[in-house]
């Protein structure tokens, strides 16, 4: 397995530890959770420990592409693992947030319907021996949803000092890029869905 392959199931593994680390039940357990105040926000080293796992993650997402195309590493297995691994933490970090409350509901369901539609779309092209590659929309959906995440698991750190509502907002910006990608998408890829109405 090549490097790129590797940084890639080091993204996958990130999703299960990062579940778990989210999820256990700290306060039920008597584990206490140091916290400090940076600024005027209040962070817990767990906070820190899930944002460090997400980072790492995100890391691996750009280094495992960038390895891959610079020297000429690029495998059917990667392109296979590569967006799932992609969508699995991101769509799992999204769907832990909104079910501590931390964003709405809808910016999970609005993110994991696009990425649905699209995954379809790029299917049925592929049946027909066409490869899609991803747009500069859905880059800048991904950027922007991993931006989004770090400063909402940093509990908006350093914008709270000046009220500014960072991480609601990027997130919010995340899902509008999702939809008008996913759109975008759609348009330019509708000859391979509407060929056989």
């Amino acid at each position: 397995m090549n490097l790129p392959n590797k940084l890639t199931i080091i993204r996958l593994l990130c999703v299960p530890v990062f579940t778990i680390v989210y999820l256990i039940p700290y306060q039920s357990l008597g584990i206490f959770i140091p916290s400090f105040v940076v600024l005027s926000t209040q962070l817990s080293i767990l906070d820190v420990v899930l944002f460090c796992i997400f980072l790492l993650a995100s890391l691996t997402d750009y280094l495992d592409g960038y390895l891959a195309r610079k020297n000429n590493l690029v495998t059917t297995f990667g392109k296979f693992i590569d967006p799932i691994a992609d969508k699995l933490i991101v769509n799992t970090t999204l769907l832990l947030l909104a079910s501590s409350q931390d964003i709405s509901i809808v910016v999970p369901i609005v993110m994991i319907a696009r990425d649905t539609i699209v995954d379809a779309i790029r299917l049925v092209a592929a049946q027909k021996n066409v490869v899609l590659s991803a747009s500069y929309l859905g880059k800048a959906k991904t950027a922007t949803q991993m931006v989004a995440i770090c400063i909402l698991l940093l509990n908006n750190v350093f914008f709270d000092y000046w009220g500014l509502p960072m991480d609601q907002i990027v997130i919010w910006l995340a899902t509008v890029i999702s939809v008008v990608s996913g759109i975008d998408y759609f348009i330019k890829n509708r000859q391979y869905i509407m060929e056989s109405m």
